[in-house]
């Protein structure tokens, strides 16, 4: 059974990857992305590393390899965006993630 669940996070972050890619050369014209962030990128990359660094601490409302799955599904739309798009918002997500992993774990 662990196998197959790491065959579901595979296919979730390429499917991910793909749809990210898709909807991000629908959006952005220009091949290289300006310095400013997009908000909805952005609170996907957090969404998404919260739902993955953080489903232990999720585990009593869903399960955490249902969790993990989502998560993985959104860092792949952000990470997966045209080249020169989606950086700040996944670093930022990321240590939005940390914080909340690491007080987590302190105050529990």
């Amino acid at each position: 059974m662990d196998q197959i669940i790491y065959l579901v996070y595979v296919t979730s972050f390429v499917i991910g990857s793909v749809a990210g890619l898709v909807l991000s050369y629908k959006k952005y014209k220009s091949p290289f992305g300006a310095q400013k962030i997009d908000f909805a990128a952005l609170v996907l990359a957090i969404i998404g590393w919260v739902l993955a660094m953080n489903s232990q601490l999720l585990a009593f409302v869903i399960p955490s390899y249902v969790s993990i799955t989502i998560g993985v599904f959104l860092i792949a739309m952000v990470l997966g965006m045209r080249p020169g798009y989606g950086r700040y918002e996944t670093v930022s997500g990321f240590a939005v993630a940390a914080i909340i992993w690491i007080l987590g774990t302190v105050l529990i």
